[in-house]
């Protein structure tokens, strides 16, 4: 397993937003999907238990060693999605 590390953004973010940091890795580590997206990144997304069901969207660049989480939100779209097929 390559090592992941969070761009300072991505400390930022999680911090302003109130993500809790054991989340994202739970969302890297065991991902509800995962997709490479159009910005060529790799795209991590999970619902959490915790916020409700809310989807964590998880964004790595992994073309760069060690890898480095981009950023991190919770993605109101996916949530409508999930929202939908319950």
């Amino acid at each position: 397993m390559l090592a992941i590390k969070l761009t300072k953004h991505a400390e930022d973010v999680l911090m302003e937003r109130k993500i809790v940091e054991k989340w994202v890795w739970r969302t890297i580590n065991t991902p509800s999907k995962k997709r490479r997206g159009d910005d060529g990144n790799r795209h991590y997304t999970k619902p959490i238990k915790e916020k409700g069901g809310r989807v964590l969207h998880v964004v790595v660049n992994d073309e760069v060693v060690p890898n480095r989480v981009v950023t991190v939100f919770f993605d109101r779209r996916l949530l409508k999605k999930t929202m939908r097929k319950i």
